[in-house]
């Protein structure tokens, strides 16, 4: 069961009242947020009790606990979380579109997507300057080299800036030079990283896990949650199924049904799903007319020459057109739902 306490109610107020509901000989824990404070409570609730709780002046709402995901669900927040990052607004109703290349190169190659992408109507541009890699002998990244010509690229164009984080000594690293850290597909049952993330006031980009539930998915966001930070943006970017004649299968359903489920916003990441180019801007789209509050797309001056995914990356003229189409499916859906 969760109590959902009132955000006027004092330190002392709280404290008394859970002593008070110890009392009862239940297990209570307390947890607060950014946006909320609340107890669960664990043992058997009667309708007696419950009715009883209700009563004190300092609680809100009291709340059945369905799902082992609390503060991801909408029985704890029943409104779109949104998230400010450098003034773009995420899970209002817009549509935020983050471009850019798997992994940093160069200051040359970051600089010239950088300025073709923001040209396009990019609001955030991607880059990893630490890599994980299926094979220790691919290309790792430019670690903090490419931090910095992250950085320098965000000064020049406007854009927000967005890179994947592996430990929590990269992040300690990272939070100095990005607006918004990526936890990436790899990362999601990586516990010690999203608790070092739930204490950093930053947003954070969450990919699903390649063979991870919704349920799984959540739990992972639960994580970070639960130590404070509430800037989370879910990312479908593509589960492993038996089909090999796609990268991964770009989980289209689960964009409503996470909708359905959690208050936090939700996007998708087609270039993964897809890993090759002529198929991404089909699965953009889909993925917008589902409800995607935004669309990861990786972009690359040359494609041909790149040290990571290359097959997935569109080259400009093919964003170019993507990004605009983007842009008017969602204008078209909203203007008509």
């Amino acid at each position: 069961m969760i109590i959902i306490i009132k955000n006027s109610s004092s330190t002392k107020q709280i404290n008394a009242f859970k002593k008070s509901i110890k009392k009862s000989r239940l297990d209570v824990t307390l947890h607060k947020s950014d946006r909320r404070t609340f107890l669960s409570v664990h043992g058997a609730i009667s309708q007696e009790l419950k009715d009883q709780l209700l009563s004190f002046p300092l609680v809100e709402n009291v709340v059945q606990e369905t799902k082992p995901y609390i503060l991801a669900s909408l029985d704890y927040m029943n409104k779109p979380t949104v998230i400010d990052l450098n003034k773009r607004l995420i899970g209002d109703g817009s549509l935020l579109l983050i471009a850019g290349p798997c992994a940093v190169e160069s200051r040359k190659q970051i600089m010239e997507i950088a300025q073709f992408v923001m040209e396009c109507g990019a609001h955030v541009l991607r880059g990893g300057a630490y890599k994980p890699r299926t094979s220790p002998y691919s290309f790792q990244g430019l670690g903090e080299k490419g931090l910095q010509y992250l950085a320098e690229a965000k000064e020049k164009t406007g854009l927000a800036v967005v890179s994947e984080v592996l430990t929590p000594e990269e992040l300690n690293m990272a939070v100095h030079y990005v607006d918004m850290l990526q936890v990436g597909a790899r990362s999601m049952h990586n516990y010690p990283l999203l608790k070092a993330i739930g204490a950093i006031n930053k947003p954070v980009l969450l990919k699903r896990g390649m063979m991870a539930t919704i349920e799984e998915f959540l739990l992972a966001a639960e994580y970070i949650l639960r130590g404070g930070n509430s800037q989370i943006i879910l990312c479908e970017r593509g589960i492993r199924t038996f089909e090999t004649l796609m990268r991964n299968t770009l989980d289209i359903g689960a964009i409503p049904l996470l909708k359905s489920l959690t208050h936090l916003p939700v996007i998708a990441d087609p270039s993964h799903a897809s890993g090759k180019r002529q198929f991404v801007p089909a699965l953009a789209k889909a993925a917008v007319a589902a409800g995607a509050d935004g669309i990861m797309i990786e972009v690359h001056n040359k494609p041909a020459q790149a040290r990571s995914d290359g097959p997935q990356s569109l080259l400009f003229p093919a964003f170019k057109k993507l990004a605009a189409e983007l842009f008017q499916l969602h204008s078209f859906i909203r203007n008509h739902s």
